[in-house]
């Protein structure tokens, strides 16, 4: 039987400090991270309320810097930032601050560069099932769909 290595609060709040500082963490990971150091609820929520106290844990600012990332990186466009944003319980505020990041000049940009990209690569002869694979890729980005559409049609002819 493997044994399972106990926490005291001091050392948990420590493990779970260097854990906020490697990147940014919403209250969902830490409390994931708490569950699978099997700490009781009690000691959960202390160690929580001083990751915020201590400002190591702070939702807005990941909202921030999670949005700023995936933008720059993986190209995803407000819908798909929003979605992953939700599936990590982060509240519409901070989900809309978050999205303050992305500029609409950058926006636009990096939309119109990754479609023309995309439409470039695609290797279909056929006009229509052309365009419904740029749709297919720019909507699964993230992309809202009005810009998509839009795109798409002025791309393939």
């Amino acid at each position: 039987m493997v044994k399972k290595h106990t926490y005291t609060l001091d050392e948990a709040k420590k493990k779970l400090e260097n854990y906020c500082v490697y990147q940014e963490r919403c209250h969902k990971e830490v409390k994931q991270k708490l569950q699978e150091m099997h700490m009781i609820p009690e000691a959960k929520d202390i160690i929580i309320v001083h990751l915020i106290e201590h400002n190591f844990l702070n939702e807005e600012r990941f909202a921030r810097a999670f949005v700023k990332g995936k933008f720059n990186i993986k190209k995803w466009g407000r819908c798909r930032l929003t979605y992953e944003l939700k599936k990590k319980d982060i509240d519409k505020v901070n989900i809309n601050k978050g999205l303050t990041e992305i500029e609409n000049v950058d926006y636009i940009e990096v939309f119109n560069v990754l479609a023309e990209k995309k439409a470039s690569t695609l290797k279909e002869s056929n006009v229509f099932k052309k365009r419904k694979k740029l749709i297919d890729y720019l909507l699964y980005r993230g992309w809202e769909s009005h810009l998509v559409y839009e795109k798409a049609n002025e791309l393939v002819k």
